[in-house]
């Protein structure tokens, strides 16, 4: 089930608190098909799945990515400015902080 937490005044709106729905990646990863497909990119979980018929690389390309972190395959491919704001109207939440990678710069 997801977490749905108040994030409160985050600098985008003054004042108004927004909430943010998190999504643990077990969750996602059960989106894996053409009935319901779910990626995520940069920590962002995206229900694509009316988008399916529209990809200009075809719905294969996402049925590969369902599930599990898109990030790497979606910068890539280079996608235009336009698709990554189309990107916007399918996003429905955030991975869990407790399943995001942590950021180390020890490689």
């Amino acid at each position: 089930m997801a977490a749905v937490e108040a994030s409160g005044s985050d600098g985008k709106e003054q004042g108004i608190e927004t909430s943010v729905t998190y999504y643990r990646l077990e969750e996602v990863a059960k989106r894996n098909s053409l009935e319901e497909l779910w990626l995520v990119i940069h920590g962002r979980v995206y229900d694509v799945t009316r988008f399916l018929n529209e990809h200009p690389g075809g719905e294969e390309v996402l049925l590969e990515q369902a599930g599990v972190d898109a990030s790497e395959s979606f910068e890539d491919v280079g996608h235009s400015t336009d698709a990554r704001e189309m990107l916007k109207q399918y996003y429905i939440g955030d991975v869990h902080p407790s399943d995001l990678k942590p950021q180390s710069g020890n490689k």
